[in-house]
């Protein structure tokens, strides 16, 4: 497999074309951001370790019936996947009242969410990915009602068979946002799912295992990184 051009370039991965047109490559890099970018660094390793999770995470979930993008993996930060449609949409799912979620409306961060909490927000970082609700996506043209419905379905999936893998690491699964895309045979999960895109505490101590450590100056990010993904590779 070769690559070819640069198609993309987000906050921490740059997707390449190859010389088969229903194929990608997608690079994790170094870099990591917060605050919509205000907060920035480059990190030895980050990318390798958010791209060795996410690998082993879709594998899991396609165990379980749900559909992704992954293929294989080129290298260790390096992840082949089949190329989609992506759908601009964040799909988030909380299942502990926390972040954004407890500044923003009138609950205590740490409340138990039953059940858990779909929220859909545009992917746009020029207007601060403001948040939707299904007529507007529908007005918006972003989904058919049967896309959103499937993507609905696929999320509480995800949520499921992931929340109840973490609570046997010893996590919470507070929260995690994803990202789906439009293949030839329907809607499949793609992006990621990684510790920068996930919100992790520590069952018995509460401590923050995801990108907060770094958004918040909790300590030293990449330490954390490390020990998650020794937890969910072990």
């Amino acid at each position: 497999m070769k690559q070819g051009e640069l198609l993309y370039s987000g906050k921490a991965k740059s997707v390449y074309l190859t010389d088969e047109d229903d194929v990608l490559l997608v690079k994790f890099r170094d870099d990591i951001t917060a605050f919509d970018g205000g907060k920035k660094e480059v990190l030895s390793e980050k990318g390798a370790f958010n791209a060795r999770v996410s690998e082993y995470l879709f594998r899991y979930l396609e165990r379980h019936h749900v559909k992704t993008h992954l293929i294989g993996m080129m290298d260790r930060s390096t992840m082949l996947v089949r190329r989609l449609e992506m759908i601009p949409l964040e799909v988030i799912v909380r299942n502990v009242a926390a972040g954004s979620m407890a500044r923003n409306y009138p609950i205590k961060e740490g409340t138990p969410l039953d059940p858990p909490v779909i929220v859909i927000d545009l992917k746009d970082d020029a207007r601060h990915d403001p948040m939707l609700n299904d007529d507007l996506i529908f007005a918006l043209g972003l989904s058919t009602p049967e896309e959103l419905a499937t993507i609905k379905r696929e999320a509480l999936r995800v949520n499921s068979v992931l929340a109840a893998l973490f609570d046997s690491l010893g996590i919470t699964l507070v929260d995690f946002k994803i990202e789906f895309g439009r293949g030839k045979d329907g809607v499949y999960l793609g992006d990621e799912i990684s510790m920068d895109s996930m919100r992790l505490w520590d069952k018995k101590t509460g401590e923050s295992l995801d990108k907060d450590v770094f958004r918040f100056g909790k300590g030293d990010v990449m330490e954390v990184y490390r020990r998650v993904s020794e937890r969910i590779l072990s």
